[in-house]
């Protein structure tokens, strides 16, 4: 038998707890990883792992609050996004979201994010309209490529290489389609009276579609191929490419959506000998030595926090996600400098899209230093909430071993 005072001192201590609990609560800020975790498990991985990092770098918290990041697997489903933005938005703990791969979501309930107040910072999807929601009330914020410059890159690389007549395969999305529209427009620059061919394809084409659209697009006789799509269907059309005829195979520009899932494990032994492909990234890798001292911690001090995944291949893969990851957390940490915290995450969030818009000291990343890389949005500066620029832009080859080497600098570039 339990006493009443046993009993009493027991109602004490839970009553303790309870409040022990509530008060530690109250000391956790969640952020929401909306990524594809799923179809593209590799870049949902790379920027969760670059974005740790970077906390890692300030003990995992901000002004005595714990920062945890929640991984929400939306599977490539924008209705799944969605649903994770409204879950986000009934968690009293929830600070921000922080996006994957996946242009779609974003554009399709961009008003949605931005009625309700949901930051959003994107490391990765660069659909062009993103960012450019027509209000000083826009609560997204990106470091990446954006497609509205993508397209400058692409088509001067690709004449770079001689291929001054080149075929557009892009995909049939709201991302595939921004990025027609400013590829045709760099295209036109310089060929105005030229068309610009396209052919669409689907998410899920399979080997037989893959193979006809390639037939069909060397028919035409273009000089190369640019491409705009992912790494599933980006390896179809790699290895439907390397069934061709030596002598009628044509080389591929590619946007930087096939490094975001496990297309070099696929095709790597394509990419070495029977097809050129090069690829859209932003001007830092970890390949391309020497490494300053900053970078080399920073890639030293992921190796001891994530050293399974660096075991199985010595390097990131989807690069980028790690990097802009990183990078944006870095942004993330500085903002918070610049404000005081509360218990209130609604107030936080405005604190922070403030500080985001007016961030007063230099933040050192791998892409760059970044001066005041955000402001205020209006129809006269659509590029406010984009921390990088066309001269921030390269591309690159994959190596041997599966990593990507910058080989090209868009004229301008640091």
């Amino acid at each position: 038998m339990i006493s009443n005072t046993m009993k009493i001192l027991l109602l004490f201590f839970c009553f303790l707890s309870s409040v022990c609990l509530a008060a530690n609560s109250k000391q956790v800020f969640r952020i929401y990883h909306d990524a594809d975790y799923s179809n593209l498990n590799e870049s949902a991985e790379a920027i969760k792992m670059g974005f740790l990092t970077a906390l890692d770098e300030v003990d995992n918290q901000i002004q005595g609050y714990k920062i945890e990041l929640v991984a929400k697997d939306h599977r490539g489903n924008s209705n799944r996004s969605l649903l994770h933005f409204k879950q986000f938005l009934k968690d009293p703990n929830a600070l921000l979201v922080l996006g994957g791969v996946h242009s779609p979501p974003y554009i399709k309930f961009r008003q949605f994010i931005n009625e309700n107040k949901a930051l959003l910072l994107v490391p990765w999807a660069a659909g062009g309209p993103i960012t450019r929601y027509p209000s000083k009330d826009n609560w997204i914020f990106r470091l990446s490529v954006d497609d509205t410059k993508a397209g400058k890159v692409l088509i001067n690389y690709a004449k770079q290489q001689d291929c001054v007549a080149p075929h557009l395969l892009l995909e049939d999305t709201a991302w595939g389609r921004s990025n027609y529209d400013t590829l045709l427009e760099e295209y036109k620059k310089s060929k105005p009276n030229n068309a610009l061919p396209v052919s669409w394809f689907n998410w899920a084409t399979k080997k037989n579609e893959a193979r006809i659209i390639i037939h069909n697009i060397i028919e035409s006789e273009p000089q190369c191929i640019i491409f705009v799509g992912n790494a599933i269907e980006g390896a179809e059309f790699v290895k439907a490419m390397a069934s061709i005829d030596k002598v009628q195979r044509l080389p591929f520009v590619s946007h930087w959506g096939v490094t975001a899932g496990n297309f070099f494990e696929i095709i790597g032994d394509k990419l070495s000998a029977d097809v050129s492909l090069s690829v859209l990234q932003s001007c830092f890798s970890f390949e391309n030595k020497p490494l300053s001292a900053f970078s080399a911690r920073v890639f030293n001090r992921a190796k001891q926090l994530f050293p399974t995944e660096f075991a199985k291949h010595g390097f990131v893969q989807a690069a980028p996600g790690f990097i802009h990851g990183y990078d944006i957390a870095k942004l993330l940490i500085a903002a918070t400098e610049q404000i005081k915290l509360t218990d209130s995450v609604a107030t936080n969030r405005a604190l922070l899209k403030s500080a985001f818009e007016d961030l007063q000291s230099p933040v050192n990343g791998l892409v760059k230093t970044y001066q005041r890389p955000f402001s205020v949005w209006s129809e006269k500066n659509d590029s406010a909430h984009e921390a990088l620029t066309v001269q921030d832009l390269c591309m690159g080859q994959y190596q041997s071993n599966g990593s990507i080497k910058l080989v090209y600098s868009y004229p301008g570039s640091h």
